[in-house]
């Protein structure tokens, strides 16, 4: 299916190599992220590490339909809004408008694109990692899902085997589940997910998370006599979390929870929504999405304790994904009046400046010529050379001085506080270097003084 916009310039986002999601269960916000929420580490914790999005709203109900948003961009039809109790072909399945596949079932045909398909064919890895996949004594340890045209047998948990089908968007479409060698070694049980995170060498690209029915709060209480709901789901976060923001993959990364519905009782939506399959995407709610659910991002590039009042959803989610890896937006997630997360999320890292060291001895030799005592000096007067180096968030910025001068610096973000340096006395006929840590596009504000008379220059980091 083709997409409704090229790839966009992904330039105002940061450099973020890995991409980490969690998707949890059937919690509206206020009562996951409200005072009394019995989950403090996700209610509490977390939004002080990272960015809090309130008004992130999911797309439909039940879940799979949200599912399905999240990685292909394919809004509800009548049997993904039914939670696919029977595991059957989306029928006829020709494009309609938008990029998305006509008709009513649940697994899509090979013609229907998801971000994995299009992470491959960059040449990028992913993973899905789902909890109990390889618990069954009777079904595949991988890539698992029922028989086309069988029953969803995970429909409800069983002693031991709490894996959920529906949780796992991958086995819902053809162009992944029909190459079977391919989605065993990608679609895998939650287990292997504490080697792969060892080394950024071997973990994916991009890594999607789906707790089982118990640990991502769609059962309460659960079958194995844990309490479930909120509790059980902040009892996974504290495990899981800490694992993913401490490994080397994350100096690049981003984590991203979110939940895939709202209470039933809410139905709405935002971001103008569409749905070419369904009048009704709240299900058997009447409105026209999922509800408001919240959620987290964390990230080296993002500052904690942030907050923003903008709008997405499951497809922003999906936009941002693709943007953040310069891939076309699949389905919905190419509406034009649909936006990425911004740098109202990714904000940081806040600007810092490291010590001013020489690099390199006094020049013997070093001409300047006359300066005046006060006033605006021309450019090379004071500072003879500047230039910054490197790339992602950790730069250099070099320069020499053509004279003795005080030297200031001045950190501008395109959000957040400026970042100022005091000044230092240094000495002429010298080259030096400073470490910034500085998102790209953030403003660098040199100044060299001598007596009343100053030379300014300024760069992009």
């Amino acid at each position: 299916m083709g997409s409704l916009a090229a790839a966009p310039d992904a330039g105002a986002l940061p450099p973020i190599h890995h991409l980490f999601v969690i998707v949890l269960e059937n919690e509206s916000a206020d009562t996951s992220f409200g005072p009394a929420s019995p989950a403090p580490y996700l209610a509490r914790t977390l939004p002080a590490r990272g960015a809090f999005i309130p008004n992130y709203y999911a797309i439909g109900h039940a879940s799979l339909d949200d599912y399905i948003a999240m990685i292909g961009g394919q809004g509800p039809n009548p049997y993904t809004q039914a939670d696919a109790p029977a595991y059957v072909d989306l029928l006829p399945g020709g494009p309609g408008p938008d990029g998305q596949a006509m008709g009513a079932g649940s697994v899509y045909p090979a013609s229907v694109q998801t971000i994995v398909n299009q992470l491959q064919a960059k040449g990028l890895s992913w993973r899905g990692y789902m909890e109990d996949m390889g618990n069954s004594t009777t079904e595949p340890k991988t890539c698992r899902h029922p028989a086309l045209g069988a029953p969803d047998t995970t429909q409800t948990a069983r002693a031991g085997d709490q894996y959920a089908a529906r949780h796992n968007p991958f086995v819902y479409f053809h162009s992944i589940i029909d190459n079977q060698v391919d989605c065993d070694a990608r679609v895998v049980p939650l287990d292997l997910l504490g080697a792969d995170l060892r080394s950024a060498a071997t973990t994916p690209n991009y890594a999607f998370i789906s707790p089982n029915l118990c640990h991502d709060g769609h059962d309460s209480p659960c079958i194995d006599g844990q309490p479930g709901g909120l509790a059980s789901i902040d009892q996974f976060l504290a495990q899981w979390v800490p694992q993913i923001t401490s490994s080397p993959a994350f100096a690049d990364g981003a984590l991203v929870i979110v939940f895939d519905e709202a209470a039933t009782s809410d139905a709405t939506a935002c971001c103008g929504e569409r749905s070419a399959n369904t009048p009704n995407a709240g299900g058997t709610t009447n409105g026209s999405g999922g509800g408001r659910t919240a959620a987290l991002v964390l990230s080296p590039y993002t500052i904690p304790g942030t907050r923003t009042s903008s709008k997405y959803n499951h497809y922003s989610l999906l936009r941002t994904s693709e943007d953040l890896f310069g891939l076309p937006h699949l389905g919905y997630a190419g509406a034009s009046d649909l936006s990425s997360l911004g740098d109202d999320v990714f904000n940081g890292p806040a600007p810092s400046v490291g010590p001013i060291v020489p690099a390199g001895p006094t020049r013997r030799s070093c001409p300047s010529p006359p300066l005046a005592r006060r006033g605006r000096l021309r450019r090379g007067a004071l500072i003879s050379r500047v230039r910054v180096v490197g790339a992602g968030v950790r730069r250099t910025l070099s320069f020499t001085l053509a004279h003795r001068a005080r030297v200031t610096l001045i950190l501008r973000p395109r959000r957040g506080r400026a970042h100022r340096v005091r000044g230092r006395d240094l000495a002429g006929c010298r080259t030096y270097r400073v470490r910034l840590r500085a998102r790209r596009g953030t403003r660098i504000v040199m100044s060299a003084s001598f007596g009343r008379a100053t030379e300014r220059r300024t760069l992009r980091a």
